[in-house]
């Protein structure tokens, strides 16, 4: 008898499934034969935009600034990121054991080939190729520093520096070739001082300043009460910089800048955190 039962049941199940399974192919062949009639499908209309990448905001600075200076006579020169010491150091007047290595703390490879800590040693390198000045260049690239990441700083950042050699130049030709550079990037209304300062590879040496854009020099919050913003170094090459570029110093003389294009992206876009430019966040590199 139970068997009976079991059989009677499974019977009855497999017929209700059928039954649920025809009704839903009836619902379905109904909405399809509704949409049919009532709704009609352009296959030539277009679809949806498809969202388009854009240029990083590092790199848009970076030719905002190259564009700039190459109206000033300025070429851009590249140079290899993977260095010996004697163009990363030595050629630039800082000798082993000089204490200005300390703040350039490395990634070496050997004990003579390492990541380069700037640009400057693409200058040293063009100098020895050209040979003959007049010589306006500007140097930009990667660099590597062995810095831990915080919000100001990274063991890796990008760099752009200038180097004019001619005869004749004065402090007054820099800071207003630096003059022009700042206004042209953040406005004709932003002035710029130079402070003393010290590097191995100028002399005189100096950090150059960009009046704050927010208070207009009067001080503020994001100036730091200062009015002024830093920027980076700059001063005239220094006599033995040029020996060692192949250079005359009795003849020629020049000057050079340096700063980082985060630092430069920052100041134009206010944005208070480095690392924000290498995390890949798309809320964050949509609004440039």
């Amino acid at each position: 008898e139970r068997a009976v039962l079991g059989q009677a049941a499974n019977e009855a199940k497999r017929a209700i499934e059928a039954a649920l399974a025809g009704r839903r192919r009836e619902l379905t062949d109904a909405r399809l034969a509704d949409l049919a009639e009532t709704e009609a499908i352009d296959i030539t209309f277009p679809g949806p935009a498809l969202g388009r990448g854009r240029i990083h905001v590092l790199t848009q600075v970076q030719r905002q600034i190259e564009s700039v200076l190459e109206s000033l006579g300025y070429k851009v020169e590249l140079g290899p990121e993977v260095e010996t010491e004697w163009y990363n150091f030595e050629a630039l007047n800082i000798p082993p054991g000089h204490p200005a290595r300390e703040s350039w703390d490395s990634f070496y490879f050997t004990p003579d080939l390492l990541l380069r800590a700037h640009t400057s040693p693409v200058q040293i390198r063009a100098m020895q190729r050209i040979k003959e000045p007049p010589i306006y260049i500007i140097t930009p690239g990667r660099c590597y520093r062995r810095d831990p990441p915080e919000a100001t700083r990274l063991p890796y950042f990008s760099q752009v520096e200038g180097l004019a050699v001619d005869k004749a130049l004065t402090v007054g030709d820099m800071k207003g070739t630096l003059l022009y550079m700042i206004q042209s990037l953040y406005g004709e209304d932003r002035r710029v001082r130079v402070r003393p300062s010290y590097f191995p590879f100028t002399e005189p040496s100096f950090e150059f300043d960009v009046s704050c854009g927010i208070c207009a020099g009067a001080g503020c919050k994001s100036c730091r009460y200062k009015g002024w913003l830093e920027v980076g170094g700059c001063g005239m090459v220094h006599p033995q910089v040029l020996r060692n570029g192949g250079i005359d110093p009795e003849k020629w003389n020049g000057y050079a800048w340096g700063f980082g294009i985060e630092r430069m992206a920052m100041l134009k876009h206010d944005v208070e955190d480095i690392r924000l430019f290498y995390e890949s966040d798309l809320r964050f590199l949509e609004q440039f």
